[in-house]
């Protein structure tokens, strides 16, 4: 049984607070895109993993399709599975690649096997898997908040726009990333922002990381005004990085950007 779960990217990110349980509280919108990984599973004589296309840093058996099939197995009666997972979307690019690779595991397995739970239900198993899992349940635009596991829907579609993402050659450590952002409540909040024109984006949304994260990678930054030189409309960092997108009016090929980056075109 196949599935394809897809990127998001984040439409602003702000950390608004530290938590005393060492997690973040953030307010972003999460968006899907459509970069997409190939997840299968198929009865198998034992539980296990295989990862195929990009690289994943550690072991098959670390990963989090099977942290998310384990999770439903423990409390249903789930013969073993073959989990294959073809991976397509950019590792550590801030596009949520695991995180949608474990909500659809959830999903798939509730589908495959009638358990019958309902997005709620899931939602509950996502957010044992990480703090922004819970999102590709339902995976259509949100607002997000708390640790990015509480949601509010909003109104925005950028059907009518080209979306390009751009992956640079580098690693973006999330610990890092957190460690060098000073927590604070900005003015107006981020659902507030995505619901004015989308030319007062370039001065008002922003993402919290890219000051850090621009600080310490200069060529993520170049990225950025490389996209701004080619005509967009807006320009981002998405989540913690590595990755940046720009949101066009028209269809563009960006040669030069290709060089020494993997470019995404109408995602």
């Amino acid at each position: 049984m196949l599935s394809f779960p897809n990127a998001k990217i984040n439409l602003g990110l702000n950390i608004t607070a530290k938590r005393d349980d060492g997690y973040h509280n953030i307010e972003t919108v999460f968006y899907p895109i459509g970069i997409k990984d190939v997840l299968e599973i198929t009865d198998a004589p034992e539980v296990s993993c295989e990862i195929h296309g990009i690289e994943v840093p550690g072991s098959a058996n670390d990963n989090l399709c099977l942290k998310a099939f384990n999770l439903l197995a423990a409390d249903f009666n789930i013969i073993p599975q073959k989990i294959n997972l073809l991976k397509n979307i950019p590792v550590g690019a801030g596009l949520g690649g695991g995180s949608a690779d474990a909500a659809f595991t959830l999903k798939l397995v509730n589908q495959r096997f009638g358990l019958g739970l309902s997005d709620e239900q899931l939602w509950q198993y996502a957010r044992k898997l990480g703090a922004d899992c819970a999102f590709f349940i339902k995976n259509k635009p949100a607002f997000a908040f708390n640790k990015g596991d509480e949601f509010e829907d909003v109104k925005i579609d950028l059907n009518k726009y080209f979306l390009v993402v751009v992956m640079p050659t580098i690693h973006v450590s999330t610990a890092n990333a957190y460690a060098n952002v000073k927590p604070q409540r900005q003015v107006k909040s981020i659902k507030e922002i995505i619901e004015q024109p989308m030319g007062t984006w370039k001065e008002e949304l922003t993402n919290d990381f890219e000051d850090s994260v621009f600080k310490d990678h200069p060529a993520i930054a170049k990225i950025k005004a490389e996209l701004y030189d080619e005509g967009a409309i807006f320009a981002l960092l998405s989540g913690s990085g590595a990755s940046v997108f720009g949101i066009f009016e028209k269809e563009l090929k960006l040669p030069l950007l290709e060089k020494e980056n993997k470019v995404f075109y109408g995602v």
